[in-house]
């Protein structure tokens, strides 16, 4: 069992669910979550895959049933499971997949800030708020800016 002091020195703790239309996965992304893994950038805590049938209806895909014709190989992600992910969790991730897609569910700890958030922690710090900014927005952003730039001229 973990324990309050355990988890002193650990980094902050992201998810990303990541749908792939068609459940058409190439794996080329595969090879650099591993680099990020052995460089100690980030920690696995879990890995899930998922379908959402046409019905609607979600099945947890066993990540060994990817490895099939060999050019795939998951195997290594095998076992990537604190548990921190319960089915609420899943059901809610989900939620945003499209029938008739798959998806990737993975829930990570930012290694490199571990030593950084445990200082602060010491210190009496405490998040009180974080974000990301998808990059879609971003690009919708810097579009709308450039378009008012180039209005203006």
């Amino acid at each position: 069992m973990t324990s309050a002091n355990d988890l002193e020195d650990i980094g902050p703790i992201d998810y990303l669910v990541v749908e792939f239309p068609g459940s058409k996965m190439t794996g080329e992304g595969l090879p650099l979550l591993v680099e990020l893994v052995e460089s100690g950038t980030i920690r696995i805590l879990d890995l899930v895959f998922v379908t959402r049938e046409l019905d609607g209806s979600v099945n947890a895909v066993e990540i060994s049933d990817f490895d099939k014709d060999g050019e795939l190989d998951l195997a290594i992600f095998e076992g990537a499971s604190s548990g921190l992910l319960g089915d609420d969790d899943l059901a809610e991730a989900t939620s945003v997949i499209e029938p008739g897609n798959s998806a990737g569910v993975l829930v990570y700890e930012n290694a490199w800030a571990a030593p950084f958030a445990a200082a602060l922690r010491r210190d009496g710090a405490q998040l009180v708020a974080s974000g990301r900014i998808p990059v879609q927005a971003i690009l919708a952003a810097l579009d709308e800016a450039e378009a008012e730039a180039a209005a203006a001229v």
